[in-house]
């Protein structure tokens, strides 16, 4: 789902009531665990972390107008989302990653290539997801995007 919200306050005050505690919790131990660099912003309809234009002018490589994408957060019909493309651009960290959930949650990992969903708010392991944000700065990402992308 996206919402037409033009900033991430106005993203949050959209969503439905369940959604609002959550969403906002999650926003907060991103901010709080957030290498210096990243910017908040909205992105693709929904909450996102980005290497601004400012320290990579090249961009996206799929429309170079766009900040280089790193994380999003979305509140979809059945879920809330975390995608983060360093889990999907670095083998190492989604192996950490995929490692360590078991200690965090009791509910089996649900994931795709870059998201992970967290079908019931109560569950998300907010403990584990201020360390998977803090592991990449925007330089470290830079370099594993132009890696990934000049192959």
């Amino acid at each position: 789902m996206t919402y037409d919200a033009n900033t991430p306050d106005e993203y949050i005050a959209l969503l439905p009531e369940d959604r609002k505690a959550p969403m906002s919790k999650l926003r907060q131990v991103i901010l709080q665990h957030l290498p210096d660099g990243f910017q908040e912003t909205i992105s693709y309809g929904m909450i996102g972390y980005v290497v601004p234009h400012a320290l990579y002018p090249d961009g996206y490589h799929c429309n170079p107008e766009l900040p280089l994408p790193f994380i999003n957060i979305a509140s979809q019909k059945n879920f809330i989302a975390l995608y983060h493309s360093g889990i999907y651009a670095d083998k190492n960290l989604l192996d950490w990653f995929t490692s360590e959930y078991p200690k965090y949650s009791k509910r089996k990992l649900d994931m795709g290539k870059s998201c992970i969903r967290f079908k019931k708010p109560e569950d998300i392991p907010f403990e584990l997801i201020a360390d998977l944000t803090s592991r990449i700065t925007p330089e470290q990402w830079i370099e594993t995007y132009e890696n990934a992308i000049k192959k």
